[in-house]
């Protein structure tokens, strides 16, 4: 049987018949690949054909209706809400995430608490003993609804789907897939993107949903071709660090709905558990009492948490004053730094800094940058700001304090956690604002500094 080689760029997945530095359609340099594929097979058309499934399915549009694509809500609230209300029938979910994130434990809850139809859950890293084991630990070692496979070739799966006719697919992992049709191994970027392919015609053609779980590489991108995240429908990265307990299950990619919407989880002993108010997991809610600390009100998604930054400022006993933060962005506390000395006219350069996020949580929302600077000046100054004050503003690089969005969610859950004063830009009191809180309106840097000396009665 002759077999052929080509070369494929991971990025955009274009083919070539020899190896390329830069990649033609997407400019990528040193993004091919080689792959060596059997010229004398059909690719899955022996498999469609054999089950007689028709692949051409033309309908008038007006013919088509919305009830087609309803959603499976799954039972796990925080997943249903970062997909906008459940799972789409014929959809195929890519779920990303670090090794040991709970990645598999969350898909066999899913798996779990599915309500239509059987469940065929492929496993091609672990044993369908450790999934035994896990299942067990989970409290659901016994239950009828879940098939467990082994198996790693792609036809294979597709064979006994077809049998089973499940209600659901879960693979664990698409980088353990294999087709007959290429000759290079588990993990390429020809296998990855050729059973992908196959399994997302499946989904289509039978109206299964498909999960797929995928590594993660050190530079925290989906492993395998960037063409993958195109071809599937919703893409999924569950975040968090090894250290805590909290999961992020972000939604990078949804066809079917916004981005904007998150999942927040706890690893506990009964496996990936919701959390209610993830405000209360993200702050001490008895209040900061000590120099250094502030609680900012910030936006996930479409989600207001309120999160405590903690820092501290102290002369540097070294020749160059150190800088750390955890959670938050080096180069958004440099230009912090900068604006306190230029615009306040107080010495930080050689102090040194240190930043954390309680939780930690990675804040990427500016309107947590006045309570960093609240933060960073009650440490300088020792001056600790009592319980029951929050703060929500961008700080620009002339010292003003810009608008936010989601301005009356922030608001909303720091009164809800039992906050009565909110720091806002006061750009933002042109509109009316009905709070239950007070609300106190600051234009720039300095009135803030002048407020938090106020605090020290």
């Amino acid at each position: 049987m002759k077999s052929k080689s080509v070369f494929v760029c991971t990025q955009c997945g274009v083919e070539s018949p020899k190896w390329m530095g830069r990649c033609p359609s997407c400019g990528e340099w040193n993004s091919f690949v080689e792959e060596r594929r059997e010229g004398d097979k059909k690719r899955g058309s022996d498999w469609w054909a054999k089950h007689g499934v028709v692949e051409s399915d033309v309908r008038p549009l007006r013919e088509i209706e919305v009830g087609d694509a309803r959603r499976i809500a799954t039972g796990e609230e925080e997943w249903d809400t970062a997909l906008g209300g459940g799972v789409v029938p014929g959809s195929v979910i890519l779920l990303g995430g670090h090794p040991g994130i709970g990645k598999s434990t969350l898909c066999l809850q899913i798996a779990r608490r599915w309500p239509e139809g059987k469940v065929l859950y492929v496993t091609g890293e672990e044993s369908a003993f450790q999934v035994k084991m896990r299942a067990e630990r989970l409290g659901f070692g016994h239950v009828d609804s879940i098939f467990i496979s082994t198996s790693s070739n792609v036809g294979e799966i597709l064979r006994m789907a077809h049998e089973m006719a499940p209600g659901l697919l879960i693979v664990d992992s698409v980088q353990t897939l294999k087709t007959p049709f290429l000759e290079s191994a588990p993990g390429s970027v020809g296998q990855i993107r050729e059973s992908t392919a196959e399994l997302l015609r499946f989904a289509k053609q039978r109206h299964v949903p498909v999960i797929l779980i995928g590594h993660i590489t050190k530079e925290g991108l989906i492993a395998g071709p960037k063409v993958l995240e195109h071809m599937v429908d919703v893409v999924l990265q569950l975040e968090g660090d090894s250290h805590y307990s909290y999961r992020l299950l972000r939604v990078i990619k949804n066809r079917y709905g916004s981005t904007e919407a998150l999942g927040i989880y706890r690893m506990g002993e009964g496996g990936m558990e919701p959390v209610a108010n993830p405000s209360e997991f993200f702050m001490d809610m008895q209040g900061p009492t000590k120099s250094g600390s502030a609680t900012g009100a910030m936006m996930e998604g479409f989600r207001p948490l309120l999160v405590e930054a903690q820092a501290l400022v102290t002369p540097s006993i070294y020749g160059t004053p150190q800088r750390s933060a955890t959670g938050f962005d080096m180069r958004r506390l440099a230009m912090l730094l900068a604006v306190v000395e230029k615009r306040l006219g107080l010495v930080i350069g050689r102090q040194d800094v240190f930043l954390h996020m309680v939780g930690g949580i990675r804040v990427q929302d500016p309107g947590m940058d006045m309570a960093v600077l609240a933060a960073l000046l009650s440490s300088l100054e020792e001056w600790p700001i009592p319980a029951g004050y929050c703060f929500a503003g961008e700080v620009g690089l002339t010292g003003e304090l810009r608008l936010v969005s989601h301005l009356h969610r922030r608001i909303s859950e720091a009164a809800k956690l039992g906050f009565h004063t909110i720091f806002i830009p006061s750009l933002s009191t042109d509109k009316k604002i009905l709070s239950p809180i007070e609300i106190v309106p600051i234009a720039n840097v300095q009135q803030l500094y002048r407020h938090l000396q106020d605090l020290q009665g």
